[in-house]
């Protein structure tokens, strides 16, 4: 949450599964005594990250929106400045990338010449090591792309496969 409120974004759909959605909720509340508004949704099942855009449609709205996973950490120099960029960027979609010892691990994108080339998701046979970190930002057409998307043999709908419909337009920054 605190990344997010550093990008200044003051509303969050918590997107969660039936099981932790009262502990999230007793934690956090409503998100007023952190100066921002919180709003939950269930997950009923792992249908993948790009789910999240279906699940949150009328929450996104007209609006550029940004996803972040709850199990990273980020920091680092100029971070406030590069958040609030991101957010506001107003067309296409825009991640973060971190150089990691074993992109096997990740998802990865093959940079070249200040550009993605490629994204893979954990890729057996080396790609690239900037690893995608889990922090995200799109502009208002994501829910229309994550519902093209079919899903993979994990029965998941990937954020690679939603990522690489942004790099397919060109519309892919990082």
């Amino acid at each position: 949450l605190s990344i997010l409120m550093l990008a200044n974004i003051r509303e969050v759909l918590m997107i969660v599964n039936s099981g932790q959605i009262e502990n999230f909720k007793s934690l956090l509340g409503n998100g007023s005594r952190y100066g921002i508004k919180i709003e939950y949704k269930i997950q009923k099942k792992p249908r993948g990250l790009s789910d999240a855009f279906i699940l949150g449609e009328k929450f996104i709205g007209k609006n550029n929106v940004a996803l972040i996973l709850g199990d990273n950490f980020f920091y680092g120099q100029s971070l406030t400045n590069k958040l609030e960029k991101s957010l506001t960027h107003n067309s296409g979609a825009r991640i973060f990338l971190k150089q990691v010892n074993k992109p096997e691990n990740y998802g990865v994108a093959k940079i070249h010449k200040n550009a993605i080339k490629k994204i893979v998701e954990k890729p057996k046979k080396f790609v690239s090591d900037y690893a995608i970190t889990g922090l995200y930002f799109f502009d208002s057409l994501v829910s229309k792309y994550a519902k093209t998307l079919k899903p993979s043999k994990r029965g998941e709908i990937e954020i690679t496969d939603l990522l690489n419909i942004y790099k397919k337009n060109k519309k892919l920054n990082f």
